[in-house]
């Protein structure tokens, strides 16, 4: 096992990254107390208040303050259900925070499972037009009544399996006329954290999915259940985050527990694979660990 003292580098940045359940938010606490450091999500659905358990944010089952242990966590539960963000939007508050982080001389540490949010922290994001709040609501509707509709507005070879990103791809068209693919080959800019050490924890394959199909139950004796009716109360889109469909169909009386439980297992370790290739192909990480050493020695 590599040894790794990161109070040694001298690093302002840090970006944990990996496949859900890898152990990502444990070794993220652990080395912010180690080198007194602040946590910034970069987490699409931890971001949202009010289902901290179906998002398995560091804040299920306790209250939502400004820190753990004295550790302050940022851009956890900051948004209502009931709001949008953007990855502009995304990245805006994030270097807020790592700005302030940097202006207080503390060293950032990114934590979260979302690769288009760590794409944009290291290399930027492509200049996109501005979408009035009818064209954004336009283009939900279209998405949530009518796909046939959905895919005629969308870019040839567009993939069709995130709402909310096919979403916002018909935004961008029906506002401008232009397929996004357009702006998302223009340069990129307004990178945050381009030089963060880049920190991948993937763990075997047989690993994580027992921790999957241990922590799932969890997750539903945690609360679950009330988060999904607060899902479905709000009107939030139930497929952006695995888990919140499987406990709103249960809800619904449409499947049992022990298939909500079964699909949520599915659908995480489907979701998990597409984790590892993204970033075995898109995330250059510094440090690989297997997710099974001792924490404490690692850092």
């Amino acid at each position: 096992m590599a040894i790794y003292n990161f109070s040694d580098m001298k690093q302002d940045a840090y970006i944990i990254a990996g496949p859900t359940a890898s152990g990502k938010s444990a070794l993220a606490h652990k080395l912010a107390a180690k080198i007194g450091g602040v946590i910034i999500n970069c987490d699409s659905v931890q971001i949202y208040r009010g289902i901290e358990n179906i998002s398995a944010s560091p804040f299920a089952g306790r209250p939502i303050t400004p820190d753990i242990d004295g550790i302050p966590y940022k851009l956890f539960s900051i948004l209502d259900l009931s709001e949008q963000i953007s990855v502009a939007e995304y990245l805006d508050r994030a270097r807020a925070e790592y700005n302030a982080a940097r202006m207080a001389g503390m060293p950032v540490i990114f934590v979260g499972g979302t690769g288009y949010y760590i794409n944009a922290l290291i290399s930027g994001i492509s200049p996109m037009p501005d979408i009035s709040d009818d064209t954004r609501r336009r283009a939900r509707e279209i998405v949530a009544t009518d796909m046939d509709a959905a895919r005629g507005l969308l870019p040839h070879n567009f993939k069709f399996t995130d709402p909310q990103r096919m979403a916002r791809a018909i935004e961008v068209f029906l506002q401008t006329g232009r397929h996004i693919t357009d702006f998302q080959s223009m340069p990129r800019s307004g990178a945050v954290a381009p030089t963060a050490r880049r920190i991948l924890i993937n763990p075997p394959s047989d690993v994580l999915r027992a921790r999957i199909a241990a922590r799932i139950p969890q997750m539903i004796s945690g609360g679950a259940e009330k988060e999904a009716h607060r899902i479905i109360n709000s009107g939030w889109d139930e497929n952006r985050a695995i888990g919140a469909a499987q406990m709103c169909a249960y809800v619904r009386g449409k499947i049992s527990m022990e298939e909500c439980i079964g699909g949520w297992i599915t659908k995480t370790n489907q979701y998990a694979k597409r984790q590892r290739t993204w970033f075995r192909t898109q995330f250059a990480a510094d440090i690989i660990l297997n997710g099974t050493e001792d924490i404490d020695a690692v850092i």
